[in-house]
């Protein structure tokens, strides 16, 4: 467990965050840029002091200014990734990564230097110098070496910020696998939630130096608070199933008591599956539908109707999932769309291109 309370106050900026989040798995940092998630990191790390407040990491105290510990950094063992990747110049590939391995001395063995360069694909990486490497392949490199000093908690301070298109689609999927094979607990800085819905176990969103809500994926992306920060076009829910059936590019999916047919690059049978189901792409139909295009008809009942600047926001239950819809205030009042109404939610294939991803498999989690 992940276990956080930090209060520090910089110039008129008042950080005062807590949180608790399982461990291992990803904890992503999100919210605007200035609501405190670097200084969070930081004071976790131990490269600020916190004014007051605990820290404590699978049982390890870390911080307790109330009595008076406070480790320093070295003795936190973390490992940090910062927003450009600040390899050594003058050293090869091959010396930046042992550099990390270096560090790591008197520490329990995680992961060896073979495993860190096949999982993110370092090979053909380590006879050159940084300074031939794209932003991309100096990502990976950092994060080699950040692994290799067996760190307890592994800092990512928007690691993907300085990339182009191109190389954050480099570095993403060594990210997903080293969330899937190494049990090493993660924080991610980000304010991008597309990489927050690819990578994350555990979402603490921030505002103005406060935690406003907090908790696995499926359960923020429903809140208000977060859609306060992503906006209108970016809201949806977000559903996790499994994969039952691939038919060419085209997955079959279970979700709650449904199942969606979606494009799902590198699915496969029994594989998870998260999805995110933009409010804006959401069709709602009060009788079973016929006769349509759209083959993704999910049957579920209505739970809550709230206000969305103008239009209605609606959360439906498909079976232990849930989804939001976006309708005008006029299609709510004609179609009688009140909680407890059996509707159907009408997906459309193409809409769910690139919101589909590998949800987490986690080892050892608590």
């Amino acid at each position: 467990m992940l276990s956080v309370s930090l209060r520090h106050r910089v110039g008129d900026f008042q950080l005062d965050a807590a949180f608790e989040a399982p461990t291992p798995g990803v904890v992503a940092l999100f919210g605007r840029s200035g609501c405190g998630k670097t200084t969070l990191v930081n004071l976790l790390a131990g490269l600020r002091r916190a004014d007051a407040g605990q820290v404590q990491v699978d049982g390890e105290n870390w911080l307790d200014t109330q009595h008076g510990l406070d480790l320093p950094t070295e003795r936190r063992g973390v490992g940090y990734v910062f927003q450009d990747a600040r390899l050594f110049p003058h050293y090869r590939v091959r010396a930046n990564l042992l550099y990390g391995a270096r560090r790591a001395t008197g520490r329990r063995e995680t992961i060896a230097f073979d495993e860190v360069v096949d999982l993110l694909d370092l090979a053909p990486l380590l006879d050159r110098r940084p300074g031939t490497l794209s932003g991309g392949e100096k990502q990976r490199v950092a994060l080699g070496r950040a692994l290799l000093a067996r760190p307890k908690l592994l800092l990512l301070d928007e690691p993907l910020s300085s990339l182009d298109a191109a190389r954050r689609e480099e570095v993403l999927p060594c990210l997903e696998r080293l969330r899937d094979h190494c049990a090493i607990p993660m924080v991610l800085v980000s304010h991008q939630f597309d990489e927050v819905l690819r990578l994350a176990t555990h979402v603490v969103v921030m505002d103005a130096g406060r935690v406003v809500t907090a908790g696995d994926v499926t359960q923020v992306s429903l809140t208000p608070e977060l859609r306060a920060i992503v906006g209108s076009e970016a809201l949806g829910a977000v559903v996790d199933g499994t994969v039952i059936e691939v038919r060419g590019e085209l997955a079959d999916i279970a979700v709650g008591t449904g199942r969606l047919h979606i494009p799902c690059p590198g699915a496969r049978p029994g594989l998870p599956i998260r999805v995110q189901l933009l409010a804006r792409d959401i069709i709602l139909a009060t009788e079973e539908p016929r006769g349509l295009s759209v083959r993704n008809q999910l049957r579920g009942v209505v739970r809550a109707v709230v206000d969305d600047a103008g239009n209605d926001l609606v959360e439906l239950d498909i079976g232990g999932a849930s989804v939001l819809a976006r309708i005008t205030r006029d299609a709510t009042a004609e179609l009688a769309i009140v909680p407890g109404r059996e509707a159907w939610v009408l997906v459309k294939a193409v809409s769910t291109r690139g919101h589909a991803f590998p949800a987490p498999v986690l080892r050892g989690a608590t």
